[in-house]
Order: C-alpha cells, then structure tokens, then sequence
C-alpha cells in the first residue's frame, strides 16, 4: 500500500530540496575561493621584489643630414597614392635611410 503525501509534506520537500541544492553551490563556491587564494599566495611567493627603475637620460643622436633633391618619377600601377607613400615610407625606415635617397621606379599592387 502506497502512503499518501500530503500538501504540507510536499511543500517541506520542496524546501529541503533547495535547501540542500544552496548549500552545495555554497560549499562549492568557499572551496574555488579557497583554491583561487592558495594559488595568488604561491604565485605572489614566487614573484621576487622588482627593484625602483632607474631614470636614464637619453642623449640625443647626432641628426644625419639628408639627401637633397628628389630621386626621381614614380609610376603607380592600381595603387592609390596615400598606400604608396605609406611603402616607401616603411622601406626608408626599415632600411634606415632617408626616403630622398632611395629610388622607387613604380609600385604595383599585387592581388
């Protein structure tokens, strides 16, 4: 014979039911704390003391002098103007020479 459950007896199952589902959220949330805390400590253990940094003044370079005079005509071939202008600047850079001195003939946009 099946007892019956009444009313009152359904509503404390319920309540014991979230009961018991908070408290395990809760103890899981002390124990990734607790384990979030452990690991900042070990990592502050083995972080060594960074000492004040020293102030260097920069001397500056002597400044070369550039190249008079233009290198040049300069062909553009599906390139706009200012992404033309945007390579030759990077190529001067990158190869440390002022952009006066170098010769560009034509520039082509590759697709």
């Amino acid at each position: 014979m099946l007892s019956e459950v009444t009313v009152p007896d359904q509503g404390l199952l319920a309540v014991l039911g979230w009961a018991v589902v908070f408290v395990g959220l809760i103890a899981l949330m002390l124990v990734v704390t607790a384990v979030g805390k452990a690991f900042s400590a070990k990592k502050k253990v083995k972080e060594e003391p960074v000492a004040a940094p020293v102030v260097v003044e920069e001397v500056p370079a002597a400044e070369k002098p550039l190249a008079p005079g233009s290198c040049g005509e300069l062909k553009l071939y599906d390139t706009p103007p200012k992404t033309a202008a945007m390579l030759m600047a990077i190529v001067a850079d990158q190869m440390g020479k002022p952009l006066n001195e170098l010769r560009f003939i034509s520039i082509k946009e590759v697709k």
